[in-house]
């Protein structure tokens, strides 16, 4: 609600400012509609004048002069008017333009946004839907004294990200998570970019509370963004960030959305992000590499804010 309330104020203010600007382009046409009137005038005066001259009741070729002269130094001061004027048009269309084109695109990122939202919310009312009203089930209990939990190194390895290990051999269900996990994890690395998204997806479908999901989730915004596709990367790395806050992955992914809005040329959303990653982490080495990025796009010329 509150990016929302700032959005509609950031269009408020574009829209007084641009008020501003057309109301001093309409004085200054009225001054101009004015100074062609009176100039109508004289000239008017002058034709008169021209007319007394040929009958010889009065007036004389010197006063003719002069006041052809008096008239091009006011059509002159009419042109240099009208020329800056015209300047200043260009000058506000071109900010109007642009005013509007930011105005868009910051909809857009604010719709696609509020859907991503939406989708999550359903998703998660559905799973609260659908759960039992009973305890844990005996399955998902914790490992027995004596025995080592299936997934314990593949939590060690969480923060790494790469293939999940296990110090001990694995049975079941246990051992389909770790091979499903490392199968997705190799096709990302041998760049097999839309079958480790696939991998992925359908791992965190079947295992949605599992230690390793909130890794897959991460995986899945990072083939994204070896695609090129920024946009589809912000989101993942948004559902990561909702749904899994306490995950190794949050500053890493917080790091790479902010790089993925200044691919898209949304440089003022992605500074936002990166100064909150330094805020929230800033011994990581995640904000060392957002300080350096923060400090290239301040030398940048030009820059989008």
């Amino acid at each position: 609600m509150k990016v929302i309330l700032s959005f509609l104020l950031l269009i408020s203010l574009a829209a007084c400012a641009t008020s501003g600007d057309m109301d001093y382009m309409r004085q200054d046409i009225n001054d101009l509609q004015r100074n062609t009137y009176d100039m109508q005038q004289q000239l008017n005066a002058l034709k008169q004048n021209v007319e007394l001259l040929k009958t010889g009741k009065e007036g004389s070729l010197g006063a003719v002069r002069e006041g052809q002269a008096e008239i091009n130094s006011r059509l002159s001061e009419v042109s240099q008017g009208l020329q800056s004027l015209r300047g200043r048009f260009e000058e506000n269309k071109y900010y109007v333009d642009k005013t509007i084109k930011d105005s868009e695109t910051d909809r857009d990122l604010l719709t696609t946004r509020i859907q991503a939202l939406e989708a999550q919310v359903k998703t998660l009312a559905d799973r609260l839907g659908g759960l039992p009203q009973t305890s844990v089930p005996q399955t998902e209990a914790p490992a027995a004294a004596g025995q080592s939990p299936a997934l314990t190194a593949a939590q060690a390895n969480n923060k790494a990200g790469g293939l999940a290990q296990h110090a001990a051999p694995v049975e079941g269900a246990a051992k389909e998570r770790v091979t499903a996990y490392n199968d997705a994890y190799q096709a990302f690395k041998d760049k097999k970019y839309k079958e480790a998204r696939r991998k992925f997806e359908s791992y965190v479908k079947d295992y949605p509370k599992n230690d390793l999901t909130d890794n897959a989730q991460f995986w899945i915004g990072e083939t994204y963004y070896a695609e090129g596709d920024y946009e589809g990367a912000i989101l993942a790395y948004e559902t990561l960030l909702k749904k899994y806050p306490e995950s190794a992955k949050t500053s890493v992914a917080m790091l790479k959305q902010g790089l993925a809005f200044t691919n898209i040329g949304d440089v003022k959303t992605g500074t936002i992000i990166l100064k909150r990653l330094i805020e929230k982490f800033p011994d990581s080495k995640e904000a060392t590499a957002a300080r350096k990025k923060i400090a290239e796009l301040e030398k940048k010329p030009g820059k989008k804010r």
